[in-house]
């Protein structure tokens, strides 16, 4: 199974991003800063959710809004997804920090809610997709510990195998990241110096990871170099 962990950064690299799920071939896909909408209008700027569950084939998704907004007829929401070819049998979503809002414009964009996401696939696999708090340090402060103790709590619930993925918007020797030392981190493991593709941000910060369950057995993990955010996609092979 090949599980592609991506910050999509509202889809606006849309050309490139398109022809990246097209021509991809992943079983399950955790997004985050993934967008959709009910009106066409948003197909213009963004490769929306639907648009990936379309090009990369995908039979099943799961979405989760952190806000939304809304301007006369026009309505799109912005959160996390997990879109997967393997059926899912449980999905769940919790808000770990802020709540949901429906903004009367993107200046108001710091006072979204933080989801977390999870489903449980037909083969028993937990898939879990979170967005991390974000404040301006790569290690985070003392809410970013609070935020990811709550994180931790939720996916220590789980039964069976466990991948987590997300931008989560620290760095591993951040102190949050403690709170989840009973996962392998295979961004750490791997050395990975940096996940950031530099359309955005200049440096070396590796916030976004990709964690498994000690039982899950891993056949491959590799940063891509495919341009299609301001973040690195990440796959895994199990």
């Amino acid at each position: 199974m090949k599980i592609l962990q991506l910050n999509t950064w509202t889809g606006r690299i849309k050309g490139a991003l398109a022809r990246f799920f097209e021509n991809g071939d992943f079983d399950v896909v955790c997004l985050q800063e993934a967008v959709w909408g009910s009106n066409k209008l948003l197909d213009n700027f963004s490769v929306t959710v639907d648009q990936i569950k379309e090009l990369g084939k995908f039979n099943h998704d799961f979405r989760s809004a952190n806000w939304g907004l809304r301007i006369s007829d026009f309505k799109m929401e912005q959160g996390n997804a997990i879109l997967t070819r393997e059926k899912i049998v449980e999905e769940k979503t919790e808000i770990v920090h802020g709540e949901y809002q429906e903004l009367k414009n993107l200046e108001d964009i710091e006072k979204q809610g933080y989801t977390i996401q999870i489903v449980r696939l037909e083969n028993g696999l937990n898939i879990v997709n979170h967005h991390g708090f974000w404040r301006p340090s790569p290690v985070g402060d003392e809410v970013t510990v609070k935020v990811m103790k709550k994180v931790a709590e939720i996916v220590r619930g789980l039964e069976g195998p466990i991948v987590m993925c997300g931008d989560l918007n620290i760095t591993h020797d951040s102190l949050a990241m403690r709170e989840l030392d009973f996962l392998r981190d295979l961004t750490a493991e791997s050395k990975i110096r940096t996940t950031l593709s530099g359309l955005k941000f200049d440096g070396e910060v590796a916030c976004d990871h990709v964690l498994v369950s000690p039982e899950t057995e891993v056949k491959n993990f590799r940063v891509l170099d495919d341009l299609v955010s301001d973040h690195k996609g990440l796959v895994l092979e199990i």
